[in-house]
């Protein structure tokens, strides 16, 4: 029996008596995952991104554990409920918008010192004094770095479209802005170098392109650890006080903690490594959060029908943002339905294996966005189910 084929065993044994679609997350993965992440993280302390898991029963695991500490959140309103909930050290990794958000935030000591905002402009503390509604706590800031490699004078680029801030100078500049508004404290830098810790660089069957992709991802790194350095240094020079430098994801852990200017690493998906995952050269982790959808129809021979499916990942469409059949193995999407709002046929030999009411086990593209569509997840041990906690979406939040 292959390794895989135990792990079916074992997730049809734990689920039994549970009905179809279902999620699971297998807490043995889930902690070595985590124990593989503080390994590359070199005793640099790791901010949990939590739009990677969005389950808070899974977020207080993770930063029980040593090596771990903080959250990057991805809303406004998420982080609030964070620290409402007893989170007390919660980075917000993007701007916002949310004039209601901001009201309570400055209105409140508790959460004015849980909740770090993200700027790179200075029209974004606009918004935030527009809407204190007279709440005077001092906002914590965060200055956002672009980490997009720019090539041929800037006429190419490669990375994804964040903030506007690129040079040192243009950061310190920020800063200084800061500096000079009664109501916030600059408190940190974060720099997410998406082409380096979200793109594989090792794509089966794609030889030339993973040649290409670490080409690249090796000049970015080079790149952007003389550039970040020189940021952190200028910044330093306006707040001297500054507490963090956040940088990295899943796939560069290892590279960008080995940068001196950076004091601690971002990472989420690598706890639940979804298929986009699959693809690196720099580490293996093991999959850990799985949904299954049952049988429902055999139409013919090599061919079996499952009860919806149809979860796409965000980002650019395309083959890779589909969840992927897992369990059994040899299962694959009809080339002419793929997979379907209601229902996904499903071909290969090993479907004349399958009976009505069977599961077949799938990993979702991305990490955290499978949870936007159970609203549990069972925790499974060994063979057993241990515990069934809520998702966000459980727990009546769809926070995006």
């Amino acid at each position: 029996m292959t390794a895989r084929a135990a792990d079916r065993a074992r997730y049809d044994r734990a689920t039994a008596q549970l009905d179809a679609p279902v999620a699971i997350v297998d807490l043995d993965a889930f902690d070595a995952n985590a124990d593989d992440l503080v390994r590359r993280a070199g005793g640099k302390p790791i901010r949990v991104a939590s739009k990677s898991v969005r389950c808070r029963a899974l977020l207080e695991r993770v930063l029980a554990r040593e090596g771990f500490a903080g959250i990057m959140s991805f809303t406004l309103a998420e982080s609030l409920w964070l620290a409402r909930s007893g989170f007390d050290d919660v980075l917000l990794a993007y701007p916002s918008a949310d004039r209601a958000g901001y009201a309570e935030l400055t209105a409140d000591p508790k959460l004015a010192a849980a909740v770090t905002v993200m700027i790179d402009d200075p029209a974004q503390l606009d918004v935030i004094d527009a809407a204190r509604a007279g709440g005077s706590e001092v906002v914590r800031v965060c200055l956002e770095l672009d980490t997009a490699l720019k090539l041929l004078g800037g006429r190419v680029r490669i990375g994804a479209r964040r903030s506007p801030l690129h040079s040192p100078a243009q950061v310190a500049e920020v800063a200084r802005a800061v500096a000079r508004r009664p109501g916030f404290k600059v408190v940190g830098i974060m720099a997410y170098e998406g082409h380096v810790a979200g793109v594989g660089d090792a794509v089966a069957g794609r030889p030339l392109r993973s040649r290409a992709v670490r080409l690249m991802q090796a000049a970015a790194r080079r790149e952007l650890a003389e550039r970040r350095a020189a940021v952190v240094r200028a910044v330093r020079e306006v707040v001297r006080d500054l507490e963090f430098v956040n940088g990295g994801g899943t796939g560069s852990v290892q590279h960008t903690a080995a940068e001196d200017a950076v004091t601690e690493i971002a990472a989420g998906s690598g706890l639940y490594v979804p298929r986009l995952f699959d693809n690196y050269t720099s580490f293996t982790g093991r999959p850990a959060a799985l949904f299954a959808l049952p049988v429902v129809r055999r139409p013919g021979v090599g061919v079996v029908t499952v009860l919806g499916g149809g979860y796409p990942a965000s980002g650019a469409p395309g083959a890779d943002r589909l969840p992927v059949p897992y369990l059994p193995e040899g299962l694959r999407y009809d080339p002419q339905e793929g997979p379907g709002e209601v229902q996904t046929p499903l071909l290969g030999p090993v479907a004349d294996d399958l009976l009505i009411g069977d599961k077949v086990w799938f990993r979702h593209a991305k990490a955290g966005e499978l949870c936007e569509r159970f609203d549990t997840l069972h925790l499974v041990e060994g063979d057993a189910v241990t515990a069934t906690v809520p998702t966000y979406r459980g727990e009546g939040h769809t926070f995006l």
